[in-house]
């Protein structure tokens, strides 16, 4: 309701100021077209002794301009302002989303503790409790560092190490300790190899890749999840295909999901959790390896491809 409010108040705001600008116009050639008529009819009539000058063009043409200006300036402002107004939306959901996220866990630890602290718990419970903060903790780790890595990425000051692998050993193989991570069954993910080539990339910051995907894959499932990973090579780039069975996306959300703090919601899994960063966080590392990444879905319910294009590499890329 407040979107659809600020869009029509703005709307309505720069469209009433558009009415402003023309009727000043249409003033403007008034006035000159009066006078230059007036002057036409009683000109020659009046006393050779009265000097009466030829209305000047230019004052109206620096008029017109001038209006123009003032037109083109109000549509500037209002893009921006609509921008504006959709970034503070966009952090206000990242506040709310990220404040969320921490408190979770920190509730988590501190009711253990809490227990810990004021009962007396078997041996097997206090090892139980103990995962679970390791768990909750490692959450909170995880969460702090995605945003100081996206600071980081955001100002260049994070330390990039290039290096030069085969496209299909390093992908496969980082695909394999991404699953590994994620605990995913082995028949989950599925790896082809039409055509390899050489890239540079950083190992670390590209595993950050293949990690969210997949996360994304898993929180946009609804059955048993499937992943297939296509590499392919041309004249001058390598293409990595990522493709998941999850609940796909809409045209309206795939122009969107690569924005900072977006996130996608869905009806049918209205639980999902997250920052909104990591698709961003993606892109950013992509575009760090100067290549670049799209997305492709046919719709609701019929899966998500990922597009990452690569540069084929003849020479490293030097951080």
């Amino acid at each position: 309701m407040r979107k659809r409010y600020s869009l029509a108040y703005n709307l309505a705001i720069f469209i009433l100021a558009q009415i402003v600008w023309l009727a000043l116009l249409g003033l403007w050639i008034y006035w000159y077209v009066s006078n230059y008529l007036i002057f036409e009819q009683v000109g020659e009539k009046v006393s050779p002794q009265i000097v009466i000058d030829t209305p000047d063009v230019f004052p109206f043409v620096g008029g017109i301009v001038l209006l123009v200006g003032l037109s083109f300036s109000m549509v500037l402002i209002f893009r921006n302002l609509n921008v504006q107004i959709r970034l503070t939306r966009l952090y206000d959901n990242f506040i709310a989303n990220i404040t969320h996220e921490l408190k979770s866990p920190l509730s988590s630890i501190q009711l253990y503790l809490e227990t810990l602290n004021t009962r007396n718990v078997s041996a097997e419970k206090q090892k139980e409790f103990i995962s679970q903060m390791i768990k909750d903790t490692a959450r909170l780790q995880k969460l702090i560092s995605t945003i100081l890595e996206i600071s980081a990425l955001e100002s260049r000051k994070n330390k990039v190490n290039f290096e030069v692998y085969d496209s299909c050993e390093i992908l496969n193989r980082l695909l394999k300790e991404s699953a590994e991570q994620f605990r995913l069954k082995e028949n989950t993910i599925g790896f082809k190899c039409l055509s390899s080539a050489k890239i540079s990339i950083d190992i670390n910051a590209f595993k950050m890749v293949i990690d969210n995907l997949i996360d994304n894959s898993i929180k946009y499932s609804t059955g048993e999840l499937k992943i297939n990973l296509i590499v392919k090579t041309s004249i001058n780039k390598v293409e990595i295909h990522f493709s998941d069975n999850g609940v796909g996306i809409s045209p309206e959300e795939q122009k969107n999901i690569f924005h900072k703090f977006y996130r996608i919601y869905d009806e049918d899994i209205p639980n999902v959790k997250g920052t909104g960063l990591g698709l961003y966080w993606v892109k950013e590392i992509i575009k760090n390896h100067r290549g670049k990444i799209s997305v492709k879905s046919e719709g609701k319910g019929k899966g998500t491809t990922f597009i990452i294009e690569l540069p084929v590499v003849k020479k490293p890329i030097k951080g």
